[in-house]
């Protein structure tokens, strides 16, 4: 038995640092495996890859998704050599052990479709995480029967201000070591998790009711040249011009980014009614 759970044992706890914050979509808030930890432990434990352990593909190939989105898919077999870990005199390799990943190659985006050059790439790795998965790695990340583990709660203010960052130029630092333009960004940012937003919240809470609010997000943040891009896509340049006098400007680039965000927000909703509008006509 204790053979049986020997590599198990040997490769089912994943060190802080090969953790990985996933910080945006359904999956905010959740932890995944860093790839090169897996890439490193495979060759810690059966030797250089090639030699130690290999994997060849069996399938590749591009799959329909929804709303006109694509999927890459490969299958691949893992073969592992049993000689390192148990000490023996030959070579013994493993039967083939299965993985299957996959990865976007078209995705619909908020500002559109939008076609990955790395999607194969993407769907063996994670088509490699399926198969070391088999062996016993990363067990204690996925014991909850899931890819990911989902993380801490953050309930109070003390919780929020103890918080530490894992990710960006603060990363080490807890929010309330924190500038307060900083935060303001990281709330806003579709990229950040709901776990954080909550902190922040917590800490404006508290600041508020000490008279410390922060700042109105993004208050100071200039128009970003994204931004600008997308207006200049999707107004006419009347309705810019019509906006930067509302706003009090004389030209887009005096514009800071709160400002954008609502201009691109008030042109959206025109177009999604737009749209709606032509299709009850057809």
């Amino acid at each position: 038995m204790d053979d049986n759970l020997k590599i198990y044992n040997m490769i089912k706890a994943v060190p802080d640092e090969a953790q990985k914050r996933i910080t945006g979509g359904r999956l905010s808030g959740m932890t995944d495996i860093k790839p090169m930890w897996r890439i490193e432990k495979l060759t810690e434990v059966f030797g250089v890859c090639g030699l130690g352990w290999y994997t060849t593909t069996r399938n590749k190939e591009i799959i329909d998704g929804a709303n006109g989105e694509k999927i890459a898919v490969v299958d691949i077999n893992l073969f592992v050599n049993y000689k390192k870990p148990f000490g023996l005199d030959e070579d013994l390799w493993s039967e083939p052990i299965e993985g299957t990943g996959g990865s976007s190659f078209i995705a619909n985006e908020r500002n559109g479709l939008y076609t990955s050059d790395e999607c194969f790439k993407m769907a063996y790795t994670d088509a490699l995480s399926v198969s070391c998965k088999s062996l016993g790695m990363g067990a204690e990340i996925y014991w909850g029967d899931s890819k990911y583990v989902k993380q801490e709660t953050i309930e109070t203010v003390e919780q929020a201000k103890e918080y530490v960052l894992n990710f960006g130029k603060h990363k080490g630092k807890k929010l309330s070591e924190i500038p307060d333009d900083y935060l303001s960004w990281l709330y806003n940012s579709e990229k950040t998790d709901e776990v954080i937003k909550k902190a922040i919240n917590l800490l404006n809470q508290d600041r508020t009711d000490k008279s410390e609010q922060l700042k109105e997000p993004f208050s100071d943040m200039p128009i970003q040249e994204g931004q600008k891009q997308w207006l200049k896509m999707n107004l006419t340049e009347e309705e810019i011009k019509k906006a930067i006098v509302n706003f009090g400007h004389k030209k887009l680039s005096e514009l800071n980014f709160a400002e954008a965000e609502k201009l691109r927000e008030f042109k959206e909703k025109q177009q999604t009614i737009q749209h709606k509008q032509e299709s009850e006509v057809f």
